[in-house]
């Protein structure tokens, strides 16, 4: 698994996380500016502990058996299920 893996990784948690977190201080009746700076601070926080804490377990050779998403799962599981 390359840095591409993990910066797409990265990526993708954060937009996750930036539309659920900005989504819940809009909520709050929170302006748009403030949510959006929340949503900035608390992705990023949060995609960088997901991801250091994914990073580190694959180093270890525990994967994800839920996420089936490094190469090495996806190298393991039948050719019908690739779809």
């Amino acid at each position: 698994m390359g840095t591409v893996f993990w910066i797409r990784r990265f990526l993708t948690v954060f937009a996750i996380a930036f539309v659920l977190i900005v989504g819940a201080q809009f909520l709050r009746r929170r302006t748009i500016s403030d949510s959006v700076i929340q949503g900035l601070i608390w992705s990023t926080i949060s995609s960088a502990i997901f991801t250091a804490s994914r990073l580190y377990h694959a180093r270890q050779g525990r994967h994800c058996a839920l996420c089936r998403d490094t190469p090495e799962m996806l190298a393991q599981l039948p050719p019908e299920r690739l779809d």
